[in-house]
């Protein structure tokens, strides 16, 4: 369910912005121009995207030996989910979390920080370390980068035409018939906007689906929703902080707000991740009772 949400969306992000391209654009030519500008800067994000968010965190190469109960734990994980071996790493703070990231399952990080080693007991740990090696089995990188690359296509070319509109004015398009100014100027707003909501939107889907994905791989979804529950009480208290472009990667992301403000939050709520969980455990048991 999670997966074809996904890419029902990702089509109507499509959609949205070959929508946006002929009402703003009028043309393929323009288009084409946005699209590919954006993805230039947001794939190559997606290609380097380990040293950059490794780098934002301030990220540390961990060995075996610095932690070689950590690192028997992920080699055990990798093996029973058919994985290569990921790069170990660990960020130097109090505040508790972890994250995935590389373009590809031969090319991934797994990070986790000084604070979540020192909180989480084993089994909660392997439970968020099944989290993030799911999100590289799924490949959840390219996806976020296909995501960001439509959106920022939308965002380029709204930008273009508010700055024809600023600089070149509107007299042209009236008396040549063009499209309606009011009418471009909510599509500049709002296109945009839209944009956002879906990008997090998929981001939210792909937490359910690591989520399913660790309860499936240790076999123990309470100790993912207790994992969860520990780090968002502490990560309120503690959180993590770093450029808000990479908050997506984050096993939690404390985030409190009613409906309109969730719209725009990179990861469910706790209680929706908890409740699907107890969902999952139910299923599991009834599965192996069978």
């Amino acid at each position: 369910m999670n997966q074809l949400r996904t890419v029902a969306l990702l089509g109507f992000l499509s959609a949205l912005l070959i929508t946006v391209s002929y009402w703003l654009i009028g043309g393929w030519t323009g288009a084409i121009t946005g699209v590919v500008i954006a993805a230039v800067t947001n794939l190559s994000s997606w290609y380097f995207s380990d040293r950059i968010a490794l780098a934002a965190y301030q990220a540390q190469p961990l060995s075996p030996q610095d932690a070689p109960e950590l690192y028997q734990m992920v080699q055990n994980l990798t093996q029973k989910a058919g994985l290569p071996m990921p790069t170990l790493f660990i960020v130097p703070t109090d505040a508790p979390n972890a994250f995935a990231t590389g373009r590809d399952p031969q090319h991934a990080a797994v990070a986790v920080t000084q604070g979540i080693l020192n909180l989480l007991p084993a089994d909660e740990l392997e439970a968020v370390i099944a989290h993030e090696l799911s999100h590289v089995r799924n490949r959840d990188t390219l996806t976020q980068a296909v995501a960001a690359t439509i959106a920022g296509a939308i965002s380029f070319l709204a930008q273009t035409v508010s700055y024809s509109m600023m600089y070149m004015g509107n007299s042209r398009s009236q008396r040549e018939g063009g499209p309606n100014p009011i009418g471009l100027l909510l599509t500049i707003f709002l296109a945009p906007l839209a944009a956002s909501v879906i990008q997090m939107s998929i981001s939210r889907t792909r937490e359910f689906e690591a989520d399913a994905g660790s309860a499936r791989l240790t076999g123990n979804p309470r100790a993912l929703a207790r994992a969860l529950q520990r780090l968002e009480t502490i990560g309120r208290q503690i959180p993590l902080r770093a450029n808000p472009s990479f908050e997506p990667l984050l096993i939690i992301n404390p985030f409190s707000g009613q409906f309109l403000a969730n719209l725009f939050a990179t990861h469910p709520t706790t209680e929706a991740r908890i409740e699907n969980l107890m969902k999952l455990e139910a299923e599991l048991n009834s599965t192996f009772l069978t």
